[in-house]
């Protein structure tokens, strides 16, 4: 989520699933925090931009595209941004050690 659509369940950093993409709504389910496992609508909302001569509105899901992979995925990959899931712990000795190498050669 890019911005605060309701601030219980869906607030700005929300990671979510895409299941069903529609129109004018995306339905999803939250897959991290307190919430997670809960099924969500997000709408689509006008942005309406003053700070120009004139009135530029927009109609935009506020989310951004994300993707995630395993650490012996990212193997060879050159991520500009990274951010590493430890909820469970690794499986093979070294696996670590392979995620954090390959951020820290970015």
């Amino acid at each position: 989520m890019l911005h605060n659509v309701n601030q219980l369940l869906l607030r700005h950093g929300t990671r979510l699933a895409a299941k069903k993409m529609m129109n004018n709504v995306i339905e999803a389910r939250i897959i991290k925090r307190k919430y997670k496992g809960e099924g969500v609508l997000i709408p689509r909302t006008l942005m309406i931009t003053t700070d120009l001569p004139f009135d530029f509105k927009r109609l935009q899901f506020s989310v951004r595209l994300a993707f995630a992979m395993t650490i012996n995925k990212s193997q060879g990959q050159s991520l500009e941004v990274c951010e590493i899931n430890l909820e469970f712990p690794c499986f093979a000795h070294g696996q670590l050690f392979d995620a954090f190498y390959q951020k820290a050669l970015n």
